[in-house]
């Protein structure tokens, strides 16, 4: 282990924890890769050991990585006495691992660190760990051999902001054009009478293939009610025929019975689709898995939609391992082609010519459904905390957004509505990428009509303010529950009723809807799934419209009306919150939540409280993948 200002080819006297470590893990180098492998395993399995919260809690989505990163920090700290490692000695060896990545990159030596540290640090059971890191080694390392952190950067990270600063995700500013922006002009309301569209929105399906009724719902791995779950001990009951309340996905006769069951909810003018179509078995998905669920879920969705026209977006589940997007760059076996082709090749029938092309390329795409309308699907992976590619590089990954201000000065030129989808919600982004995302909003307030995402498996919205005053709400970003179960929820989906296809036509949403599977009925022996409306948000919530002001309002009654907000948690969970109360902490953190279209403002709540003094919002998020 090389000191500060010697070679690492030269030796120093080692302490015990080191010697310890070389005989279990092998040299230096191999242990600081492994870890960086290690590190990722933890924040990509969907239910980390290392933070764990009970399935009952139903812990809020988490926001940021800096809570998943202090956990997992600490106790590797604690792990391997890393008190011991002074500020010049790891300085030292993070220059000598990163001349060694470029010489000779050990894909196998890694890994098996890394599998090592796994099972140590009880990341995941041993054969999650094991499966985990064979699939994710290849990547992860050609990832750090081409980013490779600075020494001050690494050891910010892992000893504090003393020795370094832990920031690789850098600032940096898209640009808008020129044309001055028109004056705020709100959506004036639809004439009685006029056609209002119906769209139906489906996200995070998440079929699990190897769903098994009667396994253990409760099992060590980080996806249950499956093939390999085992049996429940003989006092607990096992996974339902329909699905589980419980860390568990959906059996494929799920979302046909949702699909064959839409007629109550519809007919429908547009289907948004915005993805997360494989289970969270996520440890052990090859790229067949992943075009399987991809071609059998959008068969179904064809075959009981028929004419409809369906509009998808990718999610972060769909490549493997997961979270896992190079930006365009990156070529040969490590590019995303091979998913990108599958989705242009299985979307053909739904996606004109030019929207195939920029799928192809980056994952997004642009339409027309109808006049006055434009369609924009955003690969949201770009922006995403846990996509390990953005490592190289995060800056506006694939263009993305520039493209999109190009989208949107065009639809403003011609005086275009337009809709944007997307799973991963952009309160959940990069902070450089949300912000330039909240800014471009601000900007084009008057020719965006209607955001919708998913992602987060529970039924909430962003709301969007000015970027001068943050007080005057101009945008909101609706947020649909998901069609899983995961984790102890109803199964569920979204209608839309939007200003309708004529001239002159808002295209804002009016309304929404949630129907839902409820899972205790549907369980019973010999009963008939039956999905039901669970609710209307105009009629439940009281509120005049579904424009943004109404949103921002909403919030600020819930925060003094306790049973507005219970109606509100208990619709957040589709019908099936958890059995602890929400306390004033994570009332405020729920609301807050609300109010936070743009990542690390803590500004934007700063008046849900009359002193200011929120609690740890991001201490309330507990820090684990939920979706």
């Amino acid at each position: 282990m090389p000191r500060h200002g010697v070679s690492p080819r030269h030796s120093h006297p080692r302490s015990g924890w080191e010697q310890g470590l070389d005989s279990f893990l092998g040299p230096p180098r191999l242990l600081w890769m492994g870890l960086g492998l290690a590190l990722v395993l933890a924040l990509a399995l969907p239910d980390s050991l290392v933070l764990w919260a009970p399935a009952a809690a139903h812990p809020l989505p988490a926001r940021g990585h800096p809570a998943r990163f202090n956990a997992i920090v600490t106790q590797l700290r604690n792990a391997f006495g890393w008190w011991n490692l002074t500020c010049p000695l790891c300085k030292g060896l993070f220059t000598a691992i990163n001349f060694g990545l470029k010489k000779e990159p050990n894909v196998a030596r890694v890994g098996s660190v890394a599998i090592k540290l796994c099972k140590l640090l009880k990341i995941a059971p041993p054969t999650v760990c094991q499966s985990a890191v064979q699939l994710f080694e290849d990547d992860m390392v050609e990832v750090w051999t081409r980013s490779v952190l600075s020494p001050s950067e690494a050891c910010g990270l892992l000893l504090g902001s003393t020795c370094g600063h832990w920031d690789i995700f850098s600032s940096w500013n898209i640009s808008l054009p020129a044309t001055p922006k028109p004056l705020p002009k709100p959506p004036s309301p639809p004439a009685p009478g006029a056609p209002i569209s119906r769209i139906l929105f489906l996200t995070d399906l998440h079929w699990d293939h190897d769903y098994l009724e009667g396994t253990d719902p409760n099992c060590a791995d980080p996806l249950c009610c499956r093939r390999g779950s085992g049996l429940p001990p003989t006092s607990q009951p096992g996974a339902g025929y329909w699905g589980e309340y419980s860390k568990c996905d959906l059996p494929l006769r799920t979302l046909e019975s949702l699909l064959s069951g839409l007629g109550p909810a519809g007919p429908f003018d547009m289907v948004y689709w915005t993805g997360d179509i494989p289970a969270h078995d996520v440890w052990q998905q090859s790229r067949q898995d992943q075009l399987r669920a991809l071609t059998t879920i959008t068969a179904l969705v064809r075959k009981f939609l028929g004419p409809v026209p369906v509009y998808p977006a990718v999610g972060n589940h769909e490549s493997t391992p997961v979270n896992g997007f190079p930006p365009p760059f990156i070529e040969g076996n490590h590019s995303s082609r091979w998913l990108y082709e599958a989705m242009a090749k299985a979307w053909e029938p739904w996606l004109p010519a030019e929207a195939l092309r920029t799928l192809r390329i980056g994952g997004f795409y642009a339409l027309s459904p109808r006049p006055g309308l434009r369609l924009i699907s955003l690969n949201m992976n770009f922006c995403s905390r846990e996509n390990f590619w953005l490592l190289i590089n995060s800056t506006d990954p694939a263009g993305q957004l520039q493209w999109l201000v190009g989208e949107l000065q065009a639809a403003e030129d011609r005086g275009d509505k337009v809709h944007i989808i997307g799973h991963i919600p952009p309160g959940h982004c990069l902070k450089s990428w949300s912000w330039n995302y909240y800014r471009i909003v601000a900007r084009y307030e008057n020719t965006l009509a209607g955001q919708f995402f998913g992602h987060t498996h529970v039924d909430e919205f962003e709301v969007f303010y000015d970027e001068e005053t943050l007080s005057r709400p101009l945008a909101v970003a609706f947020l649909a529950p998901s069609a899983t179960t995961y984790i102890s929820l109803n199964p569920g989906y979204r209608v839309y009723q939007i200003d309708g296809n004529y001239p002159g036509s808002s295209h804002v949403v009016l309304d929404h809807e949630t129907y839902i599977l409820n899972l205790t009925q549907a369980n019973v022996p010999g009963a008939t799934p039956h999905w039901q409306r669970l609710y209307g948000a105009l009629e439940t919530y009281g509120l005049p419209n579904a424009l943004p002001a109404a949103w921002h309002d909403l919030v600020y009654r819930m925060r003094t009306d306790t049973r507005l907000f219970q109606t509100f948690w208990f619709l957040y969970h589709k019908g099936h919150p958890p059995s602890e109360p929400c306390g004033a902490p994570c009332r405020l953190a729920t609301l807050c939540a609300q109010l936070s279209a743009r990542a690390d403002s803590p500004a934007l709540c700063r008046h849900l409280v009359p002193d200011g003094n929120l609690p740890d919002v991001q201490s309330l998020w507990p820090g684990r993948l939920f979706c």
